[in-house]
């Protein structure tokens, strides 16, 4: 052992004295502590269902959230003494399909029924093998986007792979590519050994569900049914290394006495071994594939009531409420802004002025204002039922909002359509005018100062001022994204749009592209490496840096919200990224620095 490495020389360089007795005994207890909770929860749909009354059977304590009990005792010893627990999955999707159906029925007369679905729509399987998937559950990542158009899916099952393959577990078990490829037909299907084709012919050979890691056991291993549900337990349990440990050697050895050689039964081994990090059940692959269809469904039939849905559903979910409406507008959604005469506190939809036949357009609603305050909600909801605002005046006075969140209304434009005999430019700035001024108030006839009328000649809002007042206030702009501004800067410079790169860019080619930093990313299973996406205008594209590069400029990359990138295009089964070599920063231009990224340093 180096010298330098000794643990004494370990615990000096700590700062603490080996020969205190108290240090002595630290490792001792950090032994006891090794495999214990790291801290106490509380799930949020979990239950344990018992014969007698459960406070006769385990302790129960008051939990920390109001009307909410604990039990005492850790959930992973409940099962060992025959406690009965129940967890019930919570999805803020399955609150956006509600909500999505509804609107559906209100705005269409449609009712859908989600037990009866086409699941073959071809438009559906189109969108996903295109990765135009922003807003669709499970299957929006960056990750996600990029095997969408190698693996094609066609047909519900391939959705039921598509979620169990990107995980930490396939993908630390070196299962993805192999699966990609075998699909594409670029490599043939083999299995580890002829006894188990029967149970990974699904997958092509390669291991994907918990269930397959089960079946495995038995058919390679010799194991019992019993034997297996053990396994199935070590896989599942957040701190299973050392259970897992414990079974390889059984099943290495199972399946040497079954004639597979030793280094085939060890990487069988290892392929099991992965789900131990977050490998799914092929059910709970399957009840999530029906979630994804539902919502790739309804985003393509009916996209307004869809993001109405998602927008009032926030936060969830991968991207911002920014770029779900820029995402939107590209697929022909219309909305429109908030506005005190007409926006409720969620966001709705409207038909008014439409033809018939024509798609409902989405409504901001006030939520979308940042900064109104706890007690806003239900102001404003009193407020509306006493019927509707008839001027900014009266707004103010019945609103019961203190200035700081009436100035966030104003500058946010909701008071706009009290002033439509102004220029739309100008009409935000005289509205923070009159609503400071009703504040206020005239002081009566002992004022020291008399009311003081607006100037002649209020500054028009620029375009570039309004979309910062709207990302600034909303995170949010129907005024124009940032880069719609700064694009007449960077275009003589070679950057192009992401639509370009994706619709036009050849392999190998070097290419600039600039926008929003919406999602940073480095994943422990990624080797260091750094992934961004960037969304301009016309969509979004993606970045892949190699750890050297940034660790070169490591803060300007993880801090700067609008990133010029140049590097080479990669284009491989219509998946585009490009992997950057020179990174420049453009600052905050137009409120970029107020939008919402999703980001993982």
């Amino acid at each position: 052992m180096d010298h330098a490495a000794t643990p004494d020389t370990m615990l000096r360089r700590a700062g603490l004295d080996a020969s205190d007795p108290r240090v002595a005994r630290l490792a001792d207890i950090v032994e006891q502590l090794h495999g214990a909770p790291r801290h106490r929860g509380i799930h949020v749909g979990g239950f344990v269902l018992t014969e007698e009354p459960l406070r006769t059977v385990v302790p129960i304590e008051p939990a920390s959230m109001a009307d909410r009990t604990v039990i005492q005792w850790e959930k992973d010893d409940l099962d060992p003494v025959g406690l009965v627990k129940i967890d019930c999955l919570g999805l803020g999707m399955l609150t956006v399909v509600q909500d999505c159906l509804r609107f559906v029925r209100q705005t269409r007369g449609v009712t859908i029924d989600l037990g009866q679905l086409d699941l073959r729509d071809a438009a559906v399987y189109d969108d996903l093998c295109r990765a135009d998937t922003v807003g669709v559950f499970q299957v929006e990542s960056r990750a996600q986007m990029n095997t969408l158009p190698r693996l094609r899916p066609r047909c519900f099952y391939d959705l039921v792979v598509e979620v169990a393959l990107i995980r930490p577990g396939p993908i630390q078990g070196e299962m993805v590519h192999p699966y990609l490829r075998r699909r594409a037909g670029l490599e043939p299907v083999t299995y580890p050994h002829p006894s188990l084709e029967p149970v990974l012919k699904r997958t092509l050979g390669v291991p994907l569900f918990q269930e397959q890691g089960m079946q495995v056991a038995i058919a390679a291993a010799g194991f019992t049914p019993g034997e297996s549900d053990l396994l199935r337990k070590a896989m599942g349990h957040k701190r299973s290394h050392e259970r897992m440990a414990a079974i390889c050697e059984k099943l290495v050895t199972g399946m040497q006495a079954n004639g597979i050689p030793e280094e085939t039964a060890r990487r069988i081994y290892q392929q099991i071994n992965a789900f131990v990090d977050y490998g799914f059940p092929e059910s709970h692959a399957a009840s999530f594939a029906l979630i994804v269809y539902a919502s790739a469904y309804l985003r393509h039939y009916y996209a307004p009531e869809f993001l109405a849905a998602m927008l009032n559903a926030q936060p969830m979910g991968f991207y911002s409420e920014g770029t779900l409406i820029e995402d939107a507008q590209r697929h022909g959604v219309r909305l429109r802004p908030v506005d005190l005469t007409r926006s409720a506190w969620d966001h709705t939809l409207e038909r008014d002025g439409l033809a018939a036949d024509a798609a409902p357009e989405v409504r901001l609603g006030l939520r979308a204002v940042r900064g109104l305050g706890s007690q806003a909600k239900t102001r404003i909801a009193a407020a509306c039922a006493a019927g509707p605002f008839q001027s900014v005046a009266d707004a103010v006075a019945r609103l019961g909002l203190d200035q700081r969140a009436l100035r966030r209304l104003a500058e946010a434009g909701a008071f706009d359509s009290f002033l439509t005999d102004v220029p739309v430019a100008k009409r935000r700035r005289l509205a923070l005018w009159r609503v400071l001024e009703t504040v206020r108030g005239t002081g009566g006839p002992l004022a020291l100062f008399p009311e003081t009328p607006p100037p002649v000649v209020l500054p028009a809002h620029t375009p570039p001022e309004l979309t910062e007042a709207d990302y600034r206030l909303t995170g949010l702009s129907l005024n124009g994204h940032p880069m719609v501004h700064v694009r007449p800067l960077v275009a003589p410079n070679g950057v192009r749009t992401a639509r370009d790169l994706v619709q036009r860019g050849r392999d190998g080619e070097s290419v600039g592209a600039a926008g929003m930093v919406i999602c940073r990313q480095r994943p422990g299973t990624a080797k260091g490496f750094v992934f961004l996406t960037l969304e301009d205008e016309t969509g979004t594209v993606n970045v892949v840096i190699t750890p050297d590069r940034f660790e070169r400029q490591a803060l300007l990359i993880s801090r700067t919200p609008l990133l010029l990138v140049r590097g080479v295009l990669q284009v491989e089964e219509r998946v585009v990224n490009i992997r950057a070599r020179h990174f420049v920063g453009l600052g905050d231009e137009a409120g970029a620095g107020f939008g919402r990224g999703h980001d993982y340093h």
